[in-house]
């Protein structure tokens, strides 16, 4: 027997997008006095001649740890969701950002390895693929992408947008548990559904010596807190190119259909259009994201680029995950998935 919550859900985190846009509660702004620390922090980073990975002690940081401590608290207690806005973009180069970022992230938790090919800081750009590819990633193309969470159960998701897009491109953000409540209350007979165990594709990023699938619920509790591990539906078919038996049963698609469904409700998504500079921080576990088709430049040193850190918390601070992700976030113990040797 699988457990599962069957009362609506209520708190921060249960919200509608619609109530959100309206205000600008889960923006935190950066002023002069950060931006100075976040230099005098970079001039820091660069006079060791330190390159990313580095601790935040390489990254020191004064009064603006309590902005990003209660941006922290927002992603991990509040709404799943925090922006930071204000970093004067056009100051630094490409690389100068990469130190930047990551050195804000080291205030937030630990960033873990996001690929076989061991990247810290991944690049969400165009690299001219299409989602229906079984061995291309969404991030990779220019098209939708579908509300999801991101592979690893990490507990804070990151983009940096270095640069924009021509056109398009916009950031979509759901309640995972708002969706749940209007499952529940339109669909009661296909939530159970969800929290079994479906499978998904790897995509071609499986850690070496793994299957190049593996089971996850699209909802799971433990100590009356629920997860939520939704995925692209594009990554939940290409399963089958690894046997037709693991597609999930119909009962478990329509309820996967449904729920995404609901995510692409208007009224359910909170939509937010980068600004070079901006920082976005979400709640992985509480929150789906997705994002609008783009139009990029023409000059490839401007074409749209997000820097995207997978951020995990200190035991006594993250969320507590059901049993059955525990094999999921055993990659986000050891660092994250593990770099594949080379031939």
């Amino acid at each position: 027997m699988i457990d599962m919550v069957t009362e609506q859900l209520q708190g921060p985190d249960v919200w509608l997008g619609k109530d959100l846009q309206g205000g600008d509660d889960w923006i935190v702004r950066l002023v002069d006095s950060d931006i100075a620390e976040i230099d005098a922090a970079l001039a820091v980073v660069k006079s060791h001649g330190s390159e990313v990975p580095f601790d935040k002690d390489r990254f020191p940081l004064g009064h603006l740890r309590a902005k990003l401590a209660y941006a922290r608290d927002m992603v991990c207690n509040g709404t799943g969701v925090a922006l930071l806005r204000g970093l004067p973009r056009a100051r630094y180069t490409k690389e100068e950002c990469e130190i930047i970022y990551w050195g804000i992230g080291c205030y937030l938790g630990i960033s873990v390895s996001q690929s076989p090919r061991g990247d810290l800081i991944g690049y969400v750009q165009n690299e001219g693929g299409v989602m229906g590819d079984p061995d291309v990633r969404g991030y990779k193309t220019a098209g939708e992408l579908q509300f999801h969470c991101d592979q690893l159960p990490t507990d804070i998701l990151g983009l940096f947008c270095v640069n924009d897009a021509r056109q398009g491109g916009e950031s979509h953000i759901v309640s995972a548990l708002a969706m749940h409540n209007v499952i529940r209350e339109e669909r009661p007979h296909l939530l159970p559904r969800l929290y079994e165990p479906i499978n998904v594709d790897w995509r071609g990023d499986e850690p070496e010596g793994q299957k190049p699938w593996y089971q996850v619920p699209m909802f799971s509790v433990v100590e009356g807190k629920i997860t939520s591990r939704f995925t692209n539906c594009f990554f939940v078919s290409s399963t089958t190119r690894h046997g037709e038996e693991l597609s999930p049963t119909p009962e478990q698609w329509e309820a996967l259909k449904f729920a995404h469904s609901v995510a692409e409700r208007p009224e359910m998504r909170l939509t937010m259009t980068f600004e070079p500079g901006d920082m976005q921080f979400i709640n992985n576990h509480t929150t789906l994201h997705g994002r609008s088709p783009f139009e990029d430049w023409d000059k490839p040193d401007r074409k749209r680029l997000l820097l995207r850190l997978w951020i995990a918390l200190e035991d006594g601070k993250r969320r507590p995950l059901s049993p059955l992700l525990d094999e999921r976030y055993h990659w986000v113990t050891i660092g994250g998935i593990p770099r594949r040797q080379a031939g």
